[in-house]
């Protein structure tokens, strides 16, 4: 038998063919130009890439010369402070964002562009940099809007949803740190909604991913694997490798209109307050607050909410404390609609509801139900007009005609101020007050 019949391939062409089908294959076009190599990752930057921005802003610092700068003692930077002569720096800060809008409307995060004097974005493969604007800010959401002030059309990465991701997904991190280029990063979604405690009295829901997210990615788009634009990058955990945090997609589009329009979040109101469960009622039944007397005519009591039902998620995120509540509400506005999820008694009910517009001075009547005394403007000044027995602020010592100088931090000259201080901060309690009586001032903190 002639062996040369025996190794012969299954098709029936002779291996004395194969060199001329491998260089056959060799010349088809596209496949020596990487057209073999465009995965899905591939295709889902270039898909996104162009709407990728670099965001560059400048600040303007005011500092005192003084020759015991950085000195152990404060006291002499503070004393030259005063007296020495004033020098002017400029320092530069650098971010990435995501086009948005084909008009020029760019998403970052709000700490990207905080305290900028100027702000300029540069598009991919343009070296000329673009003068923009800051539209809006929301700062506890780690949200900013800016528009480019050339007038053009622009390539755009629309809002897609987040609502649906999986756990182990693909997922791509992508940015424009230094204006020279994409940073690119991949990984897989560890939880679509986790929980972060900001500080004692905020929370915040976000994408975990383990792609990595640098400095300088900031405020850059997280794409799924069809390159859908389903986050914005806003933090990485030093102390942990590889964690990296999101701010979900859907929370972006549900305030995007308030930041475009008003410049800032509008309050929305569901008409209910909470407190919070006992530790073993909580234990017992996994987490929730408890609601006081809805408010007649609001959402809530429109919808069938009763004192003493325990509230354990909105839209499936999970109410564990009475930060939570209000830091989750924080991220809806007026005509956005919740699902509610209730345990009343022994039973398990969801109710959905419409949030409204905040009622006009609310902030003044929830301040004088939660702290014990009334308020009325006297010569560009808040004063305490009335204070209640046996209140938070009587105990407090809290006197009529008492000068209300700060709420939380804001500076208080009107009536509005303080309204506007009280609503800016509900469910932030206790919050502190600064009280001026006799020209001397002091700090309470209430209730």
């Amino acid at each position: 038998m002639n062996p040369s019949r025996l190794i012969r391939p299954a098709t029936g062409i002779r291996f004395k063919c194969l060199p001329a089908i491998l260089i056959a294959l060799l010349l088809l076009p596209g496949l020596s130009h990487g057209q073999d190599r465009r995965s899905p990752v591939v295709l889902a930057v270039a898909k996104a890439g162009p709407a990728v921005v670099n965001i560059r802003t400048e600040q303007i610092v005011k500092r005192r010369s003084t020759p015991f700068f950085g000195f152990s003692d404060p006291f002499f930077d503070q004393f030259f402070n005063d007296l020495g002569p004033t020098r002017t720096f400029k320092t530069q800060a650098l971010g990435s964002g995501a086009i948005i809008d084909p008009r020029g409307y760019v998403v970052t995060n709000a700490h990207v562009i905080d305290k900028a004097s100027r702000i300029f974005v540069a598009l991919p493969n343009q070296r000329k940099e673009l003068e923009a604007s800051l539209v809006g800010k929301a700062e506890r959401l780690d949200l900013a809007v800016l528009k480019i002030n050339s007038a053009g059309t622009y390539p755009a990465l629309p809002p897609a949803r987040s609502d649906d991701l999986l756990p182990g997904e693909t997922v791509i991190a992508i940015g424009n740190p230094l204006g020279l280029g994409h940073s690119i990063t991949t990984g897989i979604v560890s939880a679509p909604r986790r929980r972060i405690a900001i500080d004692a009295s905020q929370t915040s829901f976000f994408i975990q991913t383990d792609a990595l997210i640098n400095p300088g990615n900031s405020g850059g788009p997280l794409l799924n694997i069809n390159g859908e634009l389903i986050g914005i990058n806003t933090a990485i955990i030093q102390q942990a490798q590889g964690i990296g945090f999101s701010i979900p997609i859907d929370v972006v589009k549900r305030v995007l209109p308030s930041l475009i329009n008003q410049g800032k979040l509008t309050p929305a109101f569901l008409g209910v307050s909470v407190e919070e469960l006992g530790k073993q009622a909580a234990a017992d039944i996994g987490g929730g607050v408890l609601l006081r007397e809805p408010e007649q005519g609001s959402p809530a009591e429109k919808v069938g909410l009763r004192l003493g039902d325990v509230l354990t998620a909105i839209d499936e995120n999970p109410v564990l404390t009475v930060g939570d509540f209000y830091s989750i509400l924080e991220t809806y506005v007026r005509g956005n609609r919740l699902r509610l999820t209730i345990l009343r008694g022994f039973d398990t009910l969801t109710v959905q509801a419409t949030l409204a517009e905040i009622p006009k001075d609310y902030g003044l009547k929830h301040g004088e139900q939660l702290f014990g005394f009334s308020v009325r403007e006297k010569r560009e000044q808040v004063v305490v007009d009335r204070v209640q027995r046996d209140s938070a602020a009587q105990k407090s010592g809290i006197e009529r005609g008492d000068l209300i100088a700060e709420v939380a931090g804001e500076k208080i000259t009107t009536m509005a101020d303080y309204n506007d201080a009280i609503v800016n901060n509900l469910g932030r309690e206790p919050l502190r007050f600064l009280i001026v009586r006799d020209r001397r001032g002091y700090y309470v903190d209430l209730p």
